[in-house]
């Protein structure tokens, strides 16, 4: 297959990592062909636009981007660049895996968690936003529809089946919130019904959190709203390592949006350093929603066998004395065999 997708760079560590990442694609031999488009600080100095209008026209032709991190400037009246694609293309599904590797730091080692995050409405709408004059006073209104709702419900169900997985976990916090967060949990209780294979429990937020870090592996697909999914995604990824092992997909029935969730890491860009793994995980399930599931899953054991078999690769946030380079070129070396 030939398949071009628009690539962002990103800004900071990302253009260092998405050269590993790219360089390991190429190995995979996917049969992909970039297109390189601007977003963030670069495209702001370059374009005076953080999202300009031909990023937008690309991604929405190619219909699948890759996307490295991105600086949205503090003030100024800067709109998030992330909530802008999101909404743009009504990205309406953020899946984010978090997966136990070896070699990592993290305190358990058996954790396979998928959460799906409804990605377009609820508490980052920011609509109704209000500061009182004498600023005591701010509002900001939580809107979830019947349809935003059904569509993620139904897109956790529908991603346990087809990824073989027994349990779908609704998390809300309905015995307080109980118009807002209660048309979500009636609405997974009614589709729920429709999937008697697929075993169903619901759980409040605040205990969702204990349990994660109790008891983890209760947990297989967790499935929520807006602010509670982006907070028990990182939660997991606290789990099994931290953000430098977190991808984040963006799924829309138009485009697909697949990037590393952590941050542009100005601090160490230029050093060599970054752990390119996340945006690498980000890339194999970019490959299964093209249909490549077989290298997506070569390039998911590519990584693990590199984290395992070759320490002296990896960076150095992993524990190794590599860098990005080293790390990319061990697993590009893996994909080949």
């Amino acid at each position: 297959m030939s398949k071009t997708i628009a690539v962002i760079p990103g800004d900071g560590i990302g253009p260092e990592i998405m050269t590993a990442t790219l360089r390991v694609l190429d190995a995979l031999d996917c049969g992909l062909k970039y297109d390189f488009v601007d977003a963030g600080m670069v495209a702001l100095e370059k374009h005076g636009d953080l999202l300009p209008k031909a990023t937008l026209d690309r991604i929405g032709e190619h219909k699948v981007a890759l996307k490295g991190p991105l600086t949205t400037p503090i003030g100024g009246g800067f709109t998030s660049i992330n909530v802008t694609l999101r909404r743009h293309f009504d990205l309406y599904a953020n899946v984010r895996p978090a997966v136990s590797f070896p070699g990592t730091k993290a305190r358990f080692d058996n954790i396979d968690i998928i959460t799906v995050r409804e990605n377009t409405e609820g508490a980052y709408l920011s609509e109704g936003q209000t500061l009182s004059e004498d600023g005591e006073t701010a509002i900001s209104m939580v809107r979830n529809t019947r349809k935003g709702s059904s569509r993620i419900v139904r897109y956790a169900f529908e991603l346990a089946v087809k990824k073989g997985r027994k349990k779908v976990t609704a998390v809300h916090k309905a015995n307080i919130i109980k118009t807002a967060s209660g048309l979500f949990l009636n609405v997974a209780r009614e589709i729920a019904r429709e999937y008697p294979q697929i075993e169903f429990n619901e759980m409040i937020v605040d205990n969702t959190c204990m349990q994660l870090v109790m008891k983890p592996e209760q947990f297989d697909v967790i499935v929520t709203t807006n602010l509670f999914g982006d907070i028990l995604s990182d939660l997991c990824a606290g789990l099994v390592g931290g953000l430098g092992l977190a991808p984040g997909d963006n799924i829309g029935t138009e485009a697909a949006i697949f990037e590393a969730v952590h941050g542009s890491a100005p601090d160490i860009a230029g050093k060599g350093i970054a752990n390119p793994c996340a945006l690498l995980l980000a890339a194999s399930d970019m490959l299964d929603h093209l249909g490549i599931v077989d290298k997506g899953d070569k390039l998911r054991a590519a990584i693990r066998d590199t984290m395992t078999n070759d320490r002296d690769s990896v960076t150095p946030d992993l524990g190794g004395k590599g860098s990005t380079a080293s790390f990319g070129e061990a697993i590009a070396k893996r994909v080949k065999g």
